[in-house]
Formats: structure tokens, C-alpha cells, sequence
């Protein structure tokens, strides 16, 4: 029993252990999207490390407003392997948020592999994150002025919203090359194809109307 017991141990310590982005066993890896004389390492093919370039490491322009002329009046620029493949195997990645003027916001959301931290460059935002069901959905919040720094933890549902009169910019660090996202009402309501209306209506506690209305509306803001 106890070998049993000591071995259910190792492999939750195993399992945990390639829940984030592996440490690097080479110097580079630029990510490199033909694979002739490439290697395959962490979803992407690696670049001979001699024929790489100053360019593979260096993404121009994070200082450039985004427009927020959206449904959600926010833009983020994600700067991810796909963005700068110098990140590749190096587990990091920087993202820049605009929000538009009193109620730009991010909405909840979740990275599947990263933890973020972000800084409030200009504006004023209200953020926050809620603790799961085991901490009985607490939620964190903070209002954040420049120079402010918050964490979001791995995978809890995050939030941010521009609370100021003035255009606001955060700059977030996260903790992967591929953080993902998963923006939970974009998910629940514009999953492709839908989620069954039965399944909706008992989970959210409200009529079929209403679902059938969420879809109507997130399905399209999804997948146009």
C-alpha cells in the first residue's frame, strides 16, 4: 500500500511538471515554420541556430496605439511565439492592452497555460480574477494607476475594465511562449457548433429565450 501510495505521489509530481512550458536544453530555438533540416521541439520546428538572424528576435511597434473600435472596446496585441519566434522554448510572452475611454474592458477570460502579470501603463483600471468553486468563487479586485502591478494567477477567470474618462494601456508578462486565451462567453455561447440549449438553460438557471438569444449573438461575434 504504501509503494502504492508513493508512486500515485511521483506521478502527480511527473504530471505536474509538464503543466507549463518546458525549460530550454539549448541556447535557441526560433521557431521556424518549414521543416526541412528542422527539429520538432514544443509545438513548433526549430530554426538551425546558425542560420538564425537579429529579426528572429525582435518584435517593432508595442508602442503603437491600437484602435478599439469594437464590440468590447478593447485590442489586445499579443506578442506570443507566432508573434516573435525568437520566444520559442523560452516560456514568456508580453502582451499590450488598449482600452477606450470608461468601459474598454477585457473581458473574463483565462489563459490555459500561463500565469499573467500586469502593468498599468496609463489610465485607471479596475481588475480582478475569481478563486474557483474549492474557495468558494471569491473575487479578488484592485483599481490599478500607472506604474501598478497585479497577478493573475495560472488559469483562474480574469477580468480588466477602463474605469477612467481617458484611453488606458497595460503591458502583461505571461509565463508561457503560448499563453492561449479563453474568453468565457465567447466559449459558453459561441462554441462551434452550439452547446445543447439543455445544457445552458439548467447550468445558468434561465429560459431558453434568453440562451437562445446569447448564442444568437456570440455565434456570430465568434465566427464572422
Amino acid at each position: 500500500m504504501k509503494l502504492f501510495v508513493i508512486l500515485y505521489l511521483c506521478s502527480l509530481v511527473i504530471s505536474s511538471s509538464f503543466a507549463f512550458d518546458p525549460s530550454p536544453l539549448q541556447d535557441i530555438c526560433v521557431a521556424t515554420a518549414e521543416p526541412k533540416n528542422a527539429v520538432f521541439v514544443n509545438g513548433k520546428f526549430c530554426k538551425n541556430p546558425n542560420l538564425t538572424v537579429a529579426d528572429d528576435f525582435l518584435f517593432r511597434g508595442i508602442n503603437i496605439p491600437r484602435s478599439t473600435n469594437n464590440n468590447v472596446r478593447s485590442t489586445v496585441t499579443m506578442v506570443a511565439v507566432d508573434q516573435l519566434p525568437g520566444l520559442n522554448t523560452l516560456g514568456i510572452s508580453l502582451a499590450r492592452i488598449d482600452y477606450a475611454p470608461y468601459g474598454g474592458l477585457n473581458p473574463p477570460h483565462i489563459h490555459p497555460r500561463a500565469t499573467e502579470v500586469i502593468m498599468c501603463v496609463q489610465g485607471e483600471l479596475y481588475v480582478g480574477f475569481v478563486l474557483s468553486n474549492q474557495l468558494g468563487n471569491r473575487l479578488i479586485t484592485k483599481v490599478l494607476k500607472p506604474g501598478d502591478v497585479f497577478v493573475f494567477p495560472f488559469a483562474m477567470i480574469h477580468f480588466q475594465l477602463n474605469i477612467g474618462k481617458t484611453a488606458a494601456v497595460a503591458i502583461s508578462s505571461l509565463s508561457s511562449q503560448n499563453p492561449g486565451v479563453i474568453t468565457i462567453a465567447n466559449a459558453v455561447f459561441g462554441s462551434n457548433p452550439p452547446i445543447n440549449v439543455d445544457v445552458l438553460t439548467k447550468a445558468f438557471q434561465v429560459d431558453k429565450k434568453v440562451i437562445n438569444d446569447l448564442q444568437s449573438q456570440f455565434s456570430n461575434a465568434t465566427h464572422n
